[in-house]
């Protein structure tokens, strides 16, 4: 499909099409995306992968942090998840899973906030300078570990569909 017909069907930000516009057609946008949040919308809206597929991919994107997942509850989420896509776990086994994760991340989260609350304390005592500093030296860092989870992604998805575009 052309992208200009493409970006008339689903009308995508205008980031992405200005992006867009430097391909011809889909085909040729889907093998130069390093950004597989689009890749993914991309996809709802032409309705490309399974349900299976998207939990998989899902679950593989997890295990690509998976020393950041402390709780057990959380790691046997992905691992129930995965084998529910297998046909391997029921919808119920799925749901006491996903339970387990959301109270894992509910007692994460009150832990985040005890430990903001001390963080913000220290921080008040920086002078802005620093603060400053620390806070460019943070963005910089998530923004490059963004884009290369974001190509990592991309190139996992163009492995798992191919390219749903060429026809």
């Amino acid at each position: 499909m052309k992208t200009k017909l493409w970006i008339k069907k689903h009308e995508p930000c205008l980031l992405a099409i200005k992006w867009l516009k430097n391909y011809d057609t889909m085909a040729e946008a889907w093998e130069a995306c390093e950004r597989s949040d689009w890749m993914l919308w991309a996809m709802e809206k032409d309705d490309i992968g399974s349900d299976k597929d998207l939990r998989l991919f899902a679950c593989w994107c997890v295990r690509q942090v998976w020393n950041l997942l402390t709780d057990e509850r959380s790691r046997n989420a992905v691992i129930v998840a995965e084998r529910f896509a297998n046909g391997m776990a029921t919808k119920e086994e799925l749901e006491v899973a996903r339970f387990a994760a959301w109270s894992a991340a509910e007692s994460a989260a009150e832990l985040v906030v005890e430990l903001a609350a001390e963080s913000a304390a220290r921080l008040a005592a920086w002078s802005a300078t620093r603060f400053a500093a620390w806070s460019a030296t943070r963005v910089a860092a998530w923004a490059f570990a963004e884009s290369a989870a974001n190509k990592k992604q991309a190139d996992k998805l163009r492995e798992m569909f191919n390219n749903p575009y060429k026809k």
